[in-house]
């Protein structure tokens, strides 16, 4: 099999040379990769130094402000530390949906993506999972699918969600021998949304979505995003922490794990007991059961459901999500509570008795953390303010006077609400506040005073009343003025879910919040900002991550897909690619650093619940010979948990060098309210060319493909 993939100007050239590979391999019953080795093919790739610079950029700003990450001070890690404490009062994290690695980076430069790594370009035999088969069932013939770039020519910055249900996720991975081969994403697709029936239109959707899980994207459609990390640091080896869809993980940025540690205590059932109350227009009563731990569906917060029977003030509902029983039975789509311990509860400090003494029912909400109370509380560190600000959570601009409607509110996705010692805490739920509340607060002076953890997530719809923008109105068809009605009303959001938001108005969103940030100096000089995502959606990236745990069905649980990470500082280095590997415990981690926070991992309720997890009780839901050594956060710095102080330069830190001005941060307001950005032509406007376009790689759409195959069904005919 050739090595080389490159094309000519035509792209005609490469694009058969893919199909021969391909298919030569698949008439011979050749496998396209040769086996995996022992451990994940990202250790092999991963090249010292830590941090590599980017190729050469045509962004004047770059420049001045670059300095090479192979030069300067050494510092040691505790160094590094005791100079980011003194440096860093608040760290923001701009938390967005549903996003893999190689979907929206895949053709960064100077990244591991989808044809190159640090080392250079690579061929596709040694691209985990980059030619996928599906077996169209309508003809019995195995189907070739490769990745493909969308631009704003097929109006890119909105598509459907793919499938990132936690059992789909696991048919994607295809873990072979413990080592996930990257290679069911376009069969897993094809088969869930073909259906049972396999009726001449569910057919016709299963092909869209196999083709539609391989694609990415690129600068022209999110320049914003390209630029922050053209300038600043970009992390390409950030996993989601479990291999599941949005709840989990947003439960795992608090506490690094999704409730194994629960898990462990006390097994995996849900909680029975009695339902009362109207929710959201639904009345329950008489006994329900709650989903169970480890959490990996997307089940309500146990708060303000109708389990909840604490008294007003209770957390708010969203009407857009539903709270009633799964597929039959008694369980429903609500999380049990739950009871392990978090950033917000290490942050607590030596006040911690104080700040729990408005917990309404601690027997309940505490019961797991008794022994990690006391240490936290003798630990000497003072508290430390934390925020959760999302969208549609309280009153926003967006809603009539005098009326919070929780429209633009996704539940499911607010990760304190399913902690009773934060949400039925009323010392605590004062932390949890709207989207608007971030600007506002921020306007006027009321972030923490001695800093703080910021935590920024987007909803269902956008405080701007944005449109989606719609560069082609020839695409998938010519589109009608109802075509059009039906984009804006599906896709408004501002949290890069693909199921209801716009690329482009999520960027603006982002933009908005660094650009309040930067615009006040004495917030933007101990800041850290952090971009990054829940989980991959679903959409193909090459790089298998480690598998650390298995659930009690026996499917991978740890880790997920890879996911994008930016850092942004006055401290960060600049145009630079971090390799350092982790998930969202990277983040904890970087937290615990600035903060000096006790790691979730040694505080004695989890430490002991960690060691339990290792024990034949648990492995045996892993392989043979598999030690379940990670159910449980994994905050503490190791060669598989890495933080995110790779991203600091250390001259910047000790003052050697300058730091970043907020104005290198910034986009101006004009740009980021006009849509689409820059025209359509972002990778020119920053001054970048995609990986792919270095090479001479162009690849080709597939005649008759609809990005929107539930939105616009209509259109899904085409593609054969």
């Amino acid at each position: 099999m050739s090595s080389t993939y490159r094309l000519d100007k035509g792209g005609r050239v490469a694009k058969q040379t893919f199909a021969q590979q391909a298919l030569a391999a698949l008439s011979s019953g050749a496998v396209i990769f040769s086996a995996f080795p022992a451990a994940p093919l990202l250790a092999q790739e991963r090249t010292p130094p830590m941090v590599t610079s980017q190729p050469p950029t045509h962004d004047p700003a770059v420049a001045p402000m670059f300095r090479d990450p192979a030069k300067g001070p050494k510092l040691s890690r505790e160094q590094l530390v005791k100079l980011l404490r003194k440096k860093v009062k608040y760290v923001f994290v701009i938390f967005n949906e549903n996003e893999s690695f190689d979907h929206e980076y895949g053709t960064f430069p100077g990244a591991n993506g989808l044809y190159a790594n640090p080392k250079g370009p690579r061929d596709p035999a040694h691209t985990p999972g980059f030619f996928q088969f599906y077996t169209d069932t309508s003809t019995g013939k195995k189907v070739m699918v490769h990745p493909f770039r969308l631009g704003p020519q097929q109006n890119a910055s909105v598509m459907d969600s793919v499938d990132h249900s936690h059992t789909a996720l696991a048919k994607k991975l295809d873990v072979v021998d413990g080592i996930p081969r990257m290679d069911g994403f376009a069969q897993a697709e094809f088969s869930g949304k073909s259906g049972p029936a396999k009726s001449a239109s569910q057919i016709a959707r299963g092909r869209q979505y196999a083709h539609l899980v391989m694609s990415y994207i690129d600068c022209d459609t999110i320049p914003f995003f390209w630029r922050y990390a053209n300038r600043f640091t970009l992390f390409d080896n950030i996993f989601a922490t479990e291999d599941t869809p949005s709840t989990p993980n947003a439960i795992a940025m608090l506490a690094g794990q999704a409730g194994e540690t629960q898990w462990v205590k006390h097994g995996a059932a849900g909680h029975s007991g009695e339902m009362a109350g109207t929710i959201e227009g639904k009345d329950f009563t008489g006994t329900g059961t709650t989903q169970g731990v480890p959490v990996v569906n997307d089940p309500n917060p146990y708060w303000g459901s109708q389990f909840d029977h604490s008294a007003a003030p209770r957390e708010p509902t969203s009407p857009k999500e539903y709270y009633g029983k799964n597929h039959g039975g008694d369980t429903h789509n609500v999380s049990t509570n739950l009871t392990f311990a978090t950033v917000p509860l290490s942050a607590m400090g030596s006040d911690i008795k104080e700040k729990l003494a408005g917990d309404r029912d601690p027997a309940m909400n505490q019961a797991d953390i008794q022994q990690d109370i006391p240490a936290i509380a003798g630990s000497g560190h003072r508290a430390v303010e934390w925020r959760w600000y999302q969208n549609g959570y309280g009153h926003e601009p967006t809603d009539p006077p005098g009326e919070t409607t929780h429209a633009n509110f996704v539940a499911h996705h607010e990760g304190p609400q399913y902690f009773g010692y934060l949400a039925d805490n009323d010392t605590q739920r004062t932390s949890l506040r709207g989207e608007g509340d971030f600007f506002a607060d921020l306007a006027a002076g009321k972030l923490p005073k001695q800093g703080g953890i910021i935590y920024i997530r987007g909803g269902f719809g956008n405080l701007q009343h944005m449109d989606v923008p719609i560069h082609n109105g020839d695409f998938p068809a010519h589109l009608t003025e109802s075509d059009i009605k039906a984009i804006n009303d599906a896709k408004s959001g501002d949290d890069d879910h693909p199921g209801y938001s716009d690329h482009q108005i999520t960027e603006a969103m982002n933009a908005r919040v660094i650009n309040a940030i930067a615009s006040h100096p004495d917030i933007w000089k101990h800041s850290a900002i952090i971009i990054t995502y829940d989980e991959s959606d679903g959409f193909y990236d090459h790089v298998p991550p480690r598998i650390l745990s298995y659930g009690p069905d026996g499917l991978p649980l740890s880790r997920g897909v890879r996911v994008p990470l930016l850092v942004i500082s006055p401290y960060s280095r600049v145009h630079t690619v971090s390799h350092a590997e982790g998930d969202h415990n990277a983040v904890i981690e970087t937290i615990e650093d600035v903060f000096g926070l006790q790691p979730l991992t040694s505080l004695p309720d989890e430490k002991a619940s960690l060691e339990k997890g290792d024990s034949p009780e648990f492995n045996r839901f892993g392989p043979p010979g598999f030690h379940q050594k990670h159910l449980g956060p994994r905050d503490i710095n190791s060669p598989i948990t890495d933080s995110l102080l790779s991203a600091f330069d250390p001259a910047r830190l000790n003052g050697t060098a300058p730091i970043l001005p907020g104005s290198y941060a910034m986009i101006p307001e004009q740009v980021v309210d006009h849509l689409p950005h820059y025209g359509g032509q972002g990778c020119k406007a920053i001054g970048m060319t995609p990986e792919d376009l270095m090479q001479g790689i162009v690849t080709h759409v597939p005649a008759g493909f609809n990005t929107l195959p539930s939105t616009l069904p209509q259109y899904n005919q085409g593609l054969k």
